[in-house]
């Protein structure tokens, strides 16, 4: 027997609808569509294109069904933190907005000055970032937004799809721990905490763990795209989680590199690692499949290339990544190093120039060009991840025997080495598409075709080839790692 499921992963950059089919312990994927996801500036406000995305969730199960395929079922992953909001009909009262809006600029130090960051960092284990949930929720409450007064409900975007397709509410476990406004231990939300800064409590919905069934998809939904009324399953809906859940470890002495837009670098734990050392590292505790923790920290990833690919392409200059990769090989070794979690590189514009000025401001010379500017990212991001990991060994007290890269950055080969090489362990590349592996194998084992996750992950070694890349030779990349930590020192 087969069963045939669709995943809804919404990344940063893109959106895609992929197809699995489980027959005989092997998952195999198809694409089934694509489609780019944009957000969109909307009354001085960065906002989801929700109507669109919603179009094309539609489309897929509409060529799905042209094509003749029954689904199983269906599941949706984005990325965490947003969220949008219903008033007393269940009616949107207006598009959700992005997390990288500005919105939420200086208000998480204004909360820090009702509830101290200590206190905050010790009730939810979640990092300093300021487009956290809570960040995002207060600074509705400081603008006085009405909005916060006529909702009802909050809906985490995988749970606001996934009404507007069923329309059944609910709040699932992995999107709600990204929110920083969860208490691990308990896995319930921290109604103390929200009372103190204002934030309405009665928005949120009790938290279901991922792998529930949460309703099928409307009569007319069903009739217009000719899918049926196809299962919805609230997955792991937070696309990190999905993706840890589909790395191909066979043990649990492993780190990941869930890469991408992000580089969300961690570890899994049974247990939240909550300490004044973790909270000096700025690491996170975000809920996992089957009673984990995704002890990690978000690395600002890919998202660095993707913004000088677009300020080189309004130079007239375009390169494919595969093109910009070839430019860097053709560069000097470690000639500029930067901190690429630096705050300026969150934003977009001119990514180029701002890696410059970052050069600048300690004392090197800047890149020029394409591949001196390329290889400089990729060189600060290994030496970033070695960074992150040490940090990651040393909360957990305990050291790992090998790094797993899932995601689209898994194909990137000199990526992939120069970490291999700046860390000194075995890197593990693939699968390329392990938050929709994730989200596939979720939803089978939510019909009873698969058990617990050592069995998920079995399966996605046996059904994708991993590339295993040894550690070269570490010398200069040890002396370029004292040069890195000197720069983000100061």
């Amino acid at each position: 027997m087969s069963a045939t499921f669709l995943a809804m992963d919404l990344g940063a950059s893109s959106g895609r609808a992929m197809l699995g089919t489980l027959a005989d312990g092997r998952l195999t994927l198809r694409e089934l569509h694509r489609f780019s996801n944009d957000p969109v500036r909307l009354a001085g406000l960065l906002q989801w294109d929700l109507p669109r995305l919603f179009f094309e969730t539609k489309t897929a199960l509409n060529k799905a069904a042209l094509a003749g395929i029954s689904l199983s079922a269906m599941g949706i992953d984005t990325w965490g933190v947003d969220y949008g909001l219903l008033d007393e009909r269940g009616r949107l009262l207006s598009d959700p907005v992005n997390y990288r809006d500005e919105r939420t600029a200086g208000v998480m130090e204004k909360a820090f000055a009702v509830v101290p960051e200590e206190e905050i960092y010790r009730r939810t284990g979640l990092a300093r970032l300021s487009f956290n949930t809570l960040y995002q929720l207060y600074s509705q409450v400081l603008d006085g937004d009405a909005r916060l007064t006529l909702a009802q409900d909050l809906l985490f975007m995988p749970d606001l799809l996934g009404y507007l397709l069923t329309g059944v509410k609910g709040c699932e476990y992995t999107i709600a721990s990204t929110s920083q406004m969860l208490s691990p231990r308990t896995r319930t939300w921290d109604r103390g905490l929200l009372d103190k800064l204002g934030i309405p409590a009665r928005l949120l919905l009790p938290v279901e763990e991922p792998g529930t069934v949460r309703g099928r998809l409307l009569p007319e939904i069903a009739q217009e795209t000719g899918a049926g009324e196809v299962p919805l399953v609230a997955v792991a809906g937070h696309d990190t989680a999905s993706a840890v859940a589909a790395v191909p470890a066979v043990d649990e002495d492993f780190a990941y590199i869930s890469s991408g837009t992000w580089s969300l670098v961690g570890v899994e734990t049974r247990a939240p690692v909550i300490s004044e050392e973790a909270k000096a590292f700025n690491l996170t505790n975000e809920g996992g499949v089957d009673g984990t923790y995704r002890v990690l920290k978000n690395v600002m990833g890919l998202w660095i290339i993707q913004e000088c690919q677009r300020e080189w392409e309004r130079r007239g200059i375009r390169l494919t990544f595969p093109q910009i990769v070839e430019e860097a090989g053709r560069a000097p070794a470690f000639a500029a190093l930067f901190d690429p979690d630096g705050e300026e590189f969150l934003t977009p514009g001119n990514m180029p120039e701002k890696i410059a000025a970052a050069c600048r401001r300690t004392g090197q010379r800047p890149p020029e060009g394409v591949g001196a500017t390329a290889r400089a990212v990729y060189e600060s991001l290994a030496l970033c991840y070695r960074h992150t990991v040490e940090r990651l060994e040393q909360a957990r007290g305990r050291a790992v025997s090998a790094l797993h890269i899932v995601g689209g950055g898994s194909n990137n080969e000199m990526l992939n080495r120069f970490t291999a090489d700046a860390l000194g362990i075995p890197v593990l590349a693939g699968p390329s598409e392990a938050t929709a592996i994730g989200n596939l194998l979720l939803q089978a084992r939510a019909l009873g075709l698969v058990g617990d996750l050592w069995e998920m992950r079995r399966i996605v070694a046996d059904s994708f080839g991993v590339r295993r890349i040894e550690p070269g030779d570490r010398a200069p990349w040890d002396a370029a790692y004292k040069t890195y930590r000197e720069i983000v020192g100061r």
